[in-house]
């Protein structure tokens, strides 16, 4: 008798993934590793926002977030108008149809990491209203949904906090990051008591993908300093390009402390627009320095999370402001100081016992960083074995909720 042959199981990924933001290019490749791992005959689809990108990274179907068919903007309140009834309407309509058609027979809808859970910046394109429509026709078609260690916050508008709660409450599976998200959902008045909270995906990261310590060519030490573009309204409730200037002073200021000290200092980056930021940071330090200081400056192009962490894997201590940058850097077992722009740097800091080493970006100073670089120098070989013992701890935990996902065609 011939035995019917088994129904490869269909796992559908959504993000804000496109291979600009290393942040959330290296979840997806922690996710996609273990789910190889777990489910190595899957068939594999991410809902994105750079669909190409992932054909060509990661070699598995990928579709756009919300497919865009005209780019026609209007110049009035009439054309306005009738671009919304002629165009957006039925291209709405089109995309709930490709939508079912695309989720069809579909086993899980995965919804990986990072920090989708907000309106800060809008509601549409990877904001809440297309993860609330892809999260609808998921349930429609009796496919499972799971929200993995998400990131939450900020959500201040009244319809951003009903497309979350709505698409939560549709949820099989909710874990967030730390507890300050499950604290932000708490707050805008979704109960996530049952709720579970596990690390950030990408402590996932296969072993052999983070290098522990490449050669340093430099005579001198290398201390990687990462400079992010203005954070605008993702922490500061009133941002502006004074407060943005006065940051990038302020690391400028160690900077010229470090080369003084003979540091040289690699700039790291957490996307690709991250470049503009290093072009600001440089122009700064060529108005205050000599052409001697900028030669300890590297800055080589960073295109990729291997680049990444390669170039972090050169340096003795890591200041940064990106979330990923100090996440990577502990990852790779160097000490690090955050300059905290968001609750998910404080609590990434806590959670590894670094919190004496983590400033709040609305308040510090060129010298308070500067003490803590002091501090974290003269502490760095004792804290080694302590954040190195906290990421095996993370790995371990996130092996757990991967048995979890990856089983949950049965309940958990």
């Amino acid at each position: 008798m011939k035995h019917l042959k088994k129904r490869r199981k269909k796992i559908v990924l959504f993000g804000h993934f496109d291979g600009t933001n290393f942040g959330n290019e290296s979840t997806l490749q922690a996710f996609l590793y273990h789910l190889r791992r777990f489910l190595p005959d899957a068939d594999v689809t991410c809902i994105s926002t750079g669909s190409k990108a992932i054909i060509a990274t990661h070699h598995i179907e990928a579709i756009p977030i919300a497919e865009t068919f005209v780019t026609w903007v209007p110049r009035n309140p009439l054309s306005s108008a009738l671009r919304k009834i002629c165009i957006g309407l039925p291209s709405e309509m089109y995309r709930w149809v490709t939508g079912f058609r695309s989720l069809r027979q579909a086993d899980l809808f995965v919804i990986p990491g990072t920090g989708l859970l907000t309106d800060a910046y809008g509601l549409f394109s990877w904001g809440p209203y297309n993860l609330l429509r892809w999260s609808l026709i998921a349930k429609a078609c009796r496919c499972k949904i799971f929200f993995v260690s998400m990131g939450v916050g900020p959500v201040d508008g009244t319809l951003g906090k009903f497309f979350i709660k709505s698409m939560l409450s549709l949820a099989d599976f909710r874990s967030y990051r730390d507890n300050a998200s499950k604290q932000c959902l708490e707050d805008i008045g979704f109960r996530a008591d049952g709720d579970r909270v596990y690390p950030d995906l990408v402590f996932s990261l296969p072993e052999a993908a983070v290098p522990r310590q490449n050669a340093n060519k430099n005579s001198r030490p290398i201390v990687g300093l990462g400079v992010m573009p203005n954070v605008g309204k993702y922490s500061l409730a009133g941002p502006s390009n004074s407060n943005y200037l006065a940051y990038l002073e302020r690391l400028v200021t160690l900077a010229k402390w470090l080369v003084s000290r003979n540091y040289d200092i690699r700039l790291l980056s957490g996307d690709v627009a991250d470049v503009q930021a290093w072009q600001q940071f440089r122009d700064l330090l060529r108005e205050q320095s000599t052409a001697c200081d900028e030669e300890h400056i590297i800055d080589q192009p960073i295109s990729s999370v291997e680049d990444l962490l390669s170039e972090i894997a050169t340096t003795e201590i890591v200041v940064a402001t990106r979330f990923h940058n100090v996440l990577l850097a502990l990852l790779c077992n160097k000490p690090v100081i955050s300059i905290s722009f968001h609750h998910k740097c404080q609590s990434l800091m806590s959670a590894v016992g670094l919190s004496d080493y983590c400033l709040d970006i609305r308040d510090w100073s060129a010298d308070q960083l500067i003490e803590k670089f002091r501090d974290l120098e003269n502490n760095a070989e004792r804290l080694k074995p302590l954040i190195r013992e906290k990421t095996i701890e993370f790995r371990k935990a996130l092996d757990e909720q991967y048995k979890c996902i990856f089983n949950s065609v049965q309940p958990c």
